[in-house]
């Protein structure tokens, strides 16, 4: 008797507690680098939402591992709703490049919510005359074991764009990994490399002021951001489609009332004018998505990452 009168009490308090939240600051933990695209979408968000809530989420910037630290941090945290993970297409290729990876992006995170997509633009240097994505082609063909292609890193959604293409393109391309978009961008600025996959926010001003040509986008329709610039499959490589995206994660067993809570109040700052202006101006698209779609989304895209990286020839660590 003692017992269920115990069980009855505890499931009772769990209600009162996601009403009392929150009741001080949250912490948000950023995987990536301060000033990557994932950092700043991400803050841009959690602002809005600090705001709703009347309290302050902290941004902390945890690297390391390809986000795996920062990860791991939160997948191990307390699930009081006081900890979210601000990550993204990363999140869920993580399990093809870490062999021994200390959580599983699906099973030891609750899914928040999904903050938008945003295509990835094959940019070249814009002094080489390649003005399509037919021409780019031929240059590859006409060249296979000298043709190249830089990226943020070994796996990164930057490197798979730019293998999902090369495999739907027929071409073979050298792989130049980077530690981070500035300096993969560099080099096809300076010529070194041929052609690289970068997010909107990163090559938009590069586009703007010559250095760099944008052929096409990697996603099933054209970017507000660059009305002008074709799709691939436009452009006549078919199933190559890659966006990047941004979502919010807690860790799993946090309560459900408060993860319901928090994908409601995202859905809302995404709807704040000011955020709605910045996000378009970053090349984000809204992706509204409850907690079980964002979670069934994630599972597709691990999946799909674990079979781009055995196509690439890419080896867990």
């Amino acid at each position: 008797m003692k017992r269920a009168l115990l069980l009855v009490l505890a499931f009772a308090a769990l209600p009162i507690a996601a009403q009392d939240w929150p009741a001080k600051p949250l912490r948000a933990i950023v995987p990536v680098g301060a000033g990557s695209s994932t950092d700043i979408v991400h803050r841009l968000v959690l602002e809005q939402l600090s705001q709703q809530l009347g309290q302050q989420v902290v941004v902390e910037n945890r690297v390391g591992a390809g986000g795996t630290i920062g990860s791991a941090a939160v997948a191990k945290s307390p699930a009081d709703g006081y900890t979210l993970l601000a990550h993204g297409s990363a999140h869920t290729i993580a399990p093809a490049l870490y062999r021994n990876l200390p959580y599983d992006p699906a099973r030891d995170f609750a899914a928040v919510a999904a903050i938008g997509s945003s295509p990835s633009v094959l940019v070249v240097p814009s002094g080489k005359g390649m003005k399509n994505v037919a021409e780019l082609v031929s240059a590859a063909k006409a060249r296979p074991d000298a043709f190249n292609f830089s990226s943020v890193g070994v796996g990164s959604a930057t490197h798979l764009s730019a293998e999902r293409f090369v495999s739907s393109a027929g071409v073979r391309a050298q792989h130049i990994p980077f530690k981070g978009g500035a300096e993969a961008m560099t080099e096809v600025i300076a010529g070194r490399a041929d052609f690289f996959f970068g997010p909107v926010a990163l090559v938009l001003p590069h586009v703007r002021d010559g250095r760099l040509a944008a052929l096409a986008v990697n996603t099933d329709r054209r970017s507000p951001a660059l009305p002008g610039v074709p799709t691939l499959h436009e452009s006549g490589v078919r199933n190559a489609e890659y966006p990047i995206w941004f979502a919010l994660f807690a860790p799993a067993k946090t309560p459900r009332e408060i993860v319901e809570r928090l994908n409601r109040e995202t859905l809302k700052a995404l709807q704040a004018p000011k955020v709605r202006e910045k996000l378009a101006g970053f090349g984000v698209d809204p992706m509204p998505m409850t907690p079980v779609q964002l979670a069934s989304y994630v599972e597709r895209e691990v999946a799909l990452n674990a079979a781009l990286a055995q196509q690439a020839g890419l080896k867990a660590e």
